[in-house]
């Protein structure tokens, strides 16, 4: 597997502090004409872009980096709080897809995966790029708007409604488990509650789309989890109060 891919998103491109670190990626990920469908760009293919910018930059020695906007932030703030919780989930998802690699759950999960982390990075770029800050041009913003018809939130009900259909009803709660893959998968779920949970002291400086679609997400996740374990044949372990099944066992 790859080890990184740069998204470039056909309206847009990434701000440069989201992909620092990208400069010299050997694959690219890039939507194609479906918005929900992700190809992934030959080694050879990108040799055609210039590798201009350097993984180091010296500029947040001192405790702070700058937001797409120019504004420079302290590294504990709130927005980087934020970034840095979809970046961990986004890394979670490349772990989940390693996993699914050749066993019976991969398609459709790992090509919805990689377009979910594609779609984190525009998150990313949303929250970057706050209303509230005076650094903030209407261009900019514009430029960073996430999913204003709703199109991606969307999309993920019809995959967890297609993924939800044939699993197993259970009255008791789930325990992550399930396989490798799919408990996997419940991590990452997990760190997108996390995730969620610091975009919502920013709910007035990000487009509300950006939250539902996260919100979404370890829906999502979750069901996939649930998918995964099952198209494995891996059994999911059930809540048991052990008080209960203490007394039966004696």
């Amino acid at each position: 597997m790859l080890a990184f891919a740069l998204a470039v998103i056909q309206r847009r491109s990434p701000p440069a502090f989201l992909c620092r670190s990208l400069g010299t990626a050997s694959s690219i990920l890039q939507q194609s004409g479906r918005r929900d469908r992700v190809t992934i760009k030959s080694p050879s293919e990108v040799k055609k872009y210039p590798a201009t910018i350097k993984v180091y930059t010296r500029t947040g020695d001192k405790g702070t980096s700058s937001l797409f906007t120019g504004e420079r932030r302290a590294k504990d703030d709130a927005v980087f709080a934020a970034l840095g919780a979809t970046d961990e989930l986004s890394s979670v998802l490349g772990l989940a897809i390693a996993h699914l690699q050749d066993t019976a759950a991969g398609d459709p999960l790992i090509s919805q995966l990689e377009a979910i982390q594609c779609l984190l990075q525009d998150v990313g770029s949303n929250v970057a790029t706050p209303i509230s800050s005076s650094h903030a041009s209407p261009a900019k913003i514009n430029r960073t708007r996430f999913d204003p018809d709703g199109h991606h939130c969307s999309q993920l009900e019809r995959w967890i409604d297609a993924l939800d259909g044939g699993l197993p009803v259970h009255r008791s709660f789930i325990l992550p488990s399930g396989g490798l893959a799919a408990s996997t998968l419940h991590v990452a779920r997990t760190v997108c509650r996390r995730a969620e949970r610091s975009l919502v002291p920013l709910k007035d400086d990000i487009d509300r789309e950006a939250l539902m679609f996260v919100n979404r997400l370890s829906d999502y996740l979750f069901v996939a989890a649930r998918w995964t374990a099952m198209k494995q044949g891996v059994p999911e372990r059930i809540y048991v109060r052990q008080q209960q099944q203490n007394q039966s066992e004696e």
